[in-house]
């Protein structure tokens, strides 16, 4: 009986220090954690570049963002801007599906407003099969991620994360730290010489700027977007 009594008290204090999906756990409110999506609305969020607020292309389902296939949407970005942050967010795609998040972004350069965070099928996607650093968790057409890196099957969920502070950035993928890049390194500027940016002039610098979900006519879900601000 005690055994019982024990394993029940475990379970509920389980159930306490975690929380339904877009919420936050106490720990993670005195951490200061912020929701960027409460899972019914998207406030929060407007169209990029964009005079209007009304967004195309995205739906809120079952507590989950949802882009849309095929409905010339638009890329999404936060009213707010940051800076030095430890931002997370939870996605899936469809099979040969293509998306990512961008930050540091800016409205003045719109043909590449900021690094981008890759989220595609690796294999199943024709860009993806151009290389590793067109693949999940890359700096996108930058610098790659770890080859070993946690990737889950095609349909299944992952956990993200993108942490800047001062001028080292991280991508994470399930956990695990996969690449780390330092702002202004050779190996980043080499990075962008040989890429499409490397006659747009500030990519890849750090501003303060918007995060970006951006749109490929492809079936992704996000859900747990959430952002915490670092001192640099």
């Amino acid at each position: 009986m005690k055994t019982l009594r024990a394993a029940l008290v475990l379970t509920l204090l389980s159930s306490a220090a975690s929380a339904a999906h877009n919420e936050l756990t106490p720990a993670e409110k005195k951490a200061g954690w912020q929701l960027l999506f409460d899972g019914q609305t998207l406030t929060g969020w407007r169209p990029y570049n964009k005079k209007t607020t009304t967004v195309t292309g995205w739906d809120v389902v079952d507590g989950t963002l949802h882009a849309l296939p095929k409905s010339k949407g638009d890329a999404i970005i936060t009213v707010r801007k940051f800076r030095d942050f430890e931002f997370s967010w939870d996605w899936k795609l469809a099979p040969k599906g293509n998306n990512g998040v961008k930050y540091f972004v800016t409205e003045a350069r719109p043909k590449s407003p900021g690094p981008e965070y890759q989220m595609i099928d690796d294999t199943g996607h024709p860009d993806g099969r151009l290389g590793a650093d067109r693949q999940t968790a890359a700096f996108y057409e930058v610098l790659p991620a770890a080859p070993d890196k946690p990737l889950r099957p095609i349909g299944e969920w992952n956990t993200s994360k993108i942490v800047v502070r001062g001028r080292t950035v991280e991508h994470w993928l399930n956990g695990r730290k996969v690449l780390t890049w330092e702002i202004g390194s050779d190996a980043v500027k080499a990075g962008i010489a040989g890429s499409k940016f490397k006659n747009e002039a500030g990519f890849g610098d750090k501003i303060e700027g918007h995060l970006m979900l951006t749109y490929h006519n492809d079936d992704c879900w996000f859900r747990n977007v959430k952002i915490r601000e670092l001192q640099p």
